[in-house]
């Protein structure tokens, strides 16, 4: 399973400036049959994604010119990115630095110096919650669909607008459908484990997910459990 085709196509961008670091992620992403794209600043980084968006990013907090964190919120911002899972590099480990991060739309956190083996480990897990280390659909009862290969959402054949945390968020309950889960659990499947993020957070997530679907009739589909969490369902609750 490690050697299927769609993980040696998986695009992986490096911006870092350090050039031992940067040589050390590239020679780790191949290993591991990954493609990296190194860059060592925002305008080589802009030039790579220029013709197709990477499946993830990594990237550095201090760079030349622009801080990860600024171009994290730019990217964010670009309807064509915008959804591309971001790991922050950093050798700040203070809470209120990865707070930070988070809110700007980092999606998981290593702190330098990393062991190759974590690296690897939370590159997979941030795939795997967003999608990008699968191809195919994930579908729904009447007509729900997640293209995992286009990173789109469908409802019916037409077009979802939905954010990157919601896309996660519908991708984790639509492949663990009928089951419940409390916020805690949510946080650590869809967010990851240690982040910080309170649990009301899910809530508002939750009800992002549901104005989304709700123009094509889905919205019930993510149902409240009460006293307990949510579960996803076609039957009524």
């Amino acid at each position: 399973m490690g050697n299927r085709k769609v993980v040696n196509e998986t695009r992986v961008l490096v911006v870092e400036d350090e050039d031992a670091v940067r040589e050390l992620l590239v020679v780790t992403l191949e290993g591991a049959g990954y493609t990296p794209l190194p860059a060592g600043d925002v305008p080589e980084a802009e030039r790579l994604m220029g013709e197709r968006a990477p499946d993830l990013i990594l990237l550095d907090w201090m760079l030349p010119g622009m801080s990860g964190i600024e171009f994290t919120r730019r990217l964010r911002k670009e309807p064509s990115l915008r959804e591309v899972p971001i790991i922050m590099l950093t050798a700040r480990g203070e809470e209120h630095s990865k707070v930070t991060g988070l809110e700007a739309g980092v999606d998981d956190y290593v702190t330098k110096p990393f062991s190759t083996r974590e690296l690897l480990a939370r590159i997979k897990a941030v795939l795997r919650r967003s999608g990008g280390d699968g191809s195919g659909v994930v579908e729904a009862e009447g007509g729900l669909q997640i293209d995992l290969s286009q990173h789109r959402v469908y409802a019916q054949g037409q077009p979802v607008q939905i954010g990157p945390t919601e896309f996660r968020l519908l991708h984790f309950f639509m492949t663990h459908a009928e089951r419940v889960y409390s916020r805690s659990q949510l946080l650590d499947q869809v967010w990851g484990r240690n982040v910080y993020i309170e649990e009301r957070t899910v809530d508002v997530h939750i009800r992002r997910l549901r104005k989304a679907l709700e123009p094509h009739g889905f919205e019930n589909l993510v149902q409240t459990v009460r006293g307990v969490g949510y579960r996803f369902s076609a039957q009524q609750a």
